[in-house]
């Protein structure tokens, strides 16, 4: 088994190494901004803590899945950042702020390029079903983005719906970034499907918790302005639940659905929005939630108790800035 200490040193070494194509700059520039801001890197780290259960030493094999994960990633963040409007990310600009939509979206789509390139270099041993499984990941976010955009104009999103759009959009990539490790080790088939189910339920909660954050969060640890999530009408876990408890739906829609034109009127409904979900619970509702996910997480590698410390930790780190 690897330590976490090297594993996080192997991480941030392999970004800070990682090299793309020099010209034209205008294309691949975009791609060294979004890497060289960072990030919480629980991609790649969760492939590699999933292959050091397994393994001693990290080889070149799976640092390139690991890679792979990451750029694939921070593709979906370009494109999502144009979707959302969203001005900041991680505290700076968004690449469609900083330069244009037709770079980003351009800029995005060659970062894909890239993560395909790298996921190509997975051990031979487990390359087809390496390939496979980030294909078949890469459709799935696609598909859970598409459910998520509709959802804003929908009023009537029941909670299963929607735990199955973020299944979609953020579990399935942290799930397929568990079973990659694994792969990559040579892991038994039970315990691939077991890192999995621990990567996915772990995702769930990990998207809990950034709906959570969005409207509870510190802006300068979260990255990106409050209350996001609020003004662009998007239904939220805190959404959903609050819709599932109002008395009042229509009184609750007439706020969460007004537009904001100015910072006086965003500021205003956001706090109105706050004060309805405090009033209903919805926040101590989502904790004990992400609590509960967590919890099941660990569950599911439960028939592997020589990794549940590494797990556990790895799971407490992740999510234990919404508790």
């Amino acid at each position: 088994m690897i330590d976490a200490k090297l594993i996080s040193a192997e991480v941030e070494r392999l970004f800070a190494s990682i090299e793309f194509t020099a010209e034209p700059a205008g294309l691949y520039d975009p791609l060294r901004y979004m890497i060289s801001i960072g990030g919480k890197r629980l991609r790649p780290t969760l492939c590699l803590t999933a292959y050091s259960l397994f393994r001693d030493a990290l080889e070149p094999g799976v640092l390139d899945c690991a890679a792979a994960l990451e750029v694939f990633h921070t593709f979906t963040l370009i494109h999502d950042d144009i979707m959302d409007r969203s001005p900041l990310r991680r505290g700076v600009d968004t690449v469609w702020k900083k330069w244009n939509e037709d770079t980003a979206i351009l800029s995005g789509d060659v970062m894909l390029i890239d993560a395909y390139t790298r996921i190509a270099k997975a051990p031979e041993h487990c390359r087809r079903e390496a390939l496979d499984l980030f294909s078949h990941t890469a459709a799935q976010v696609c598909e859970g983005q598409q459910y998520d955009m509709e959802f804003e104009s929908r009023d009537d999103v029941p909670m299963q719906d929607y735990t199955e759009m973020i299944g979609l959009k953020t579990a399935v990539l942290i799930a397929c970034s568990a079973k990659m490790g694994a792969l990559a080790a040579a892991a038994s088939p039970q315990q691939c499907d077991a890192l999995y189910d621990y990567g996915y339920r772990l995702g769930l909660a990990f998207q809990i918790a950034d709906d959570y954050l969005d409207a509870y969060g510190d802006e300068k640890v979260f990255g990106k302005p409050i209350g996001g999530d609020i003004i662009n009408c998007k239904k939220s876990w805190l959404t959903v639940r609050a819709l599932e408890k109002t008395p009042d739906r229509s009184a609750f829609l007439q706020v969460f659905n007004r537009p904001t034109a100015t910072q006086e009127e965003r500021t205003a409904k956001i706090s109105q929005v706050k004060s309805m979900y405090d009033g209903l619970g919805v926040a101590a509702d989502a904790r004990a939630e992400i609590v509960r996910l967590s919890d099941l997480a660990l569950q599911s590698v439960a028939g592997m108790p020589s990794a549940l410390p590494v797990l556990q930790s790895f799971a407490e780190k992740l999510i234990g800035r919404a508790r």
